[in-house]
């Protein structure tokens, strides 16, 4: 299952528990853009500082000023392993590797990897759009609802997982929290009430929080599908709501579950026809 805001906050916070504080004795990388920013000043010997999750980007921030930002899209992943412990992927997706003495942090199948200047990360553009973190400590409901309120025209599928309305949920929370919320996800965002778009929200926020526990596994990303639950269910099978399903009964009513792409990114939605008018 691709990675959320979710994944993305588990990933940095058990990469940060392996590697802040400590000396890094290794980097390696397959972005050219990346090898540059290091020729005057190496990582090696510099300190992980802090580890953390900013909506889908994971930051990794070093002594020497520099903070790594990787953005994982629809398949990347970050593994922790032991020194010379054999990885889960070949080396051959590795994207970058940052080795400590104790833990050796691998990216695989990331797309996008850049060092930006760690003083200036708050006016860095991917990130300084982003909307209220779901995620965050310091999320502000009439924040985020102010923000949807003001895309009335979009369909309220497209504008929930629009980065900078809402920073974190993607396509599986989407599906889920419409379908909780009894939100058809071809309305536009204008016929919502303000009470249904603060109901929306406020599911949107629960379904992540209850998904971001504490890790039994040691790697992150679309190689552990079924750690994502929404219907409170212990079984794999009935995990999930509405997500993946089409064609299969409504859990609730029988329906068969439904499914189409939306908006210009053509991105999937999930709905049941009945519960959802």
């Amino acid at each position: 299952m691709m990675p959320e805001g979710d994944t993305i906050f588990r990933s940095a916070r058990t990469l940060k528990a392996a590697l802040a504080r400590r000396a890094v004795t290794g980097f390696e990388s397959r972005f050219a853009s990346l090898d540059r920013h290091l020729v005057d000043r190496p990582l090696t010997g510099q300190t992980v500082l802090d580890v953390r999750a900013a909506g889908k980007h994971l930051l990794m921030e070093f002594s020497g000023g520099l903070a790594l930002r990787t953005h994982m899209r629809m398949k990347g992943s970050w593994h922790l392993y032991r020194p010379g412990e054999r990885w889960r992927r070949a080396r051959s997706a590795m994207s970058v590797l940052v080795a400590t003495s104790e833990f050796v942090a691998v990216a695989f199948d990331v797309p996008v990897a850049e060092f930006v200047p760690a003083a200036r990360l708050a006016h860095h553009r991917p990130l300084s759009r982003l909307g209220p973190d779901l995620l965050s400590e310091s999320f502000d409901i009439g924040e985020a609802a102010a923000c949807l309120s003001s895309r009335p025209d979009e369909t309220i599928a497209c504008a929930v997982i629009d980065q900078s309305v809402m920073a974190g949920a993607g396509n599986v929370y989407k599906s889920e929290a419409l379908f909780l919320s009894a939100i058809h996800p071809g309305r536009r965002v204008s016929t919502l009430s303000p009470e249904e778009i603060r109901r929306l929200i406020d599911t949107l926020r629960s379904l992540m929080l209850a998904n971001v526990v504490e890790p039994s596994e040691r790697s992150f990303g679309p190689a552990f599908p079924g750690y994502r639950r929404t219907t409170r269910l212990a079984h794999p099978a009935a995990r999930l709501w509405v997500y993946g399903r089409t064609g299969r009964p409504c859990r609730r009513c029988g329906m068969p579950i439904r499914y189409a792409k939306q908006g210009e990114e053509a991105r999937g939605t999930y709905w049941c026809e009945k519960c959802q008018r």
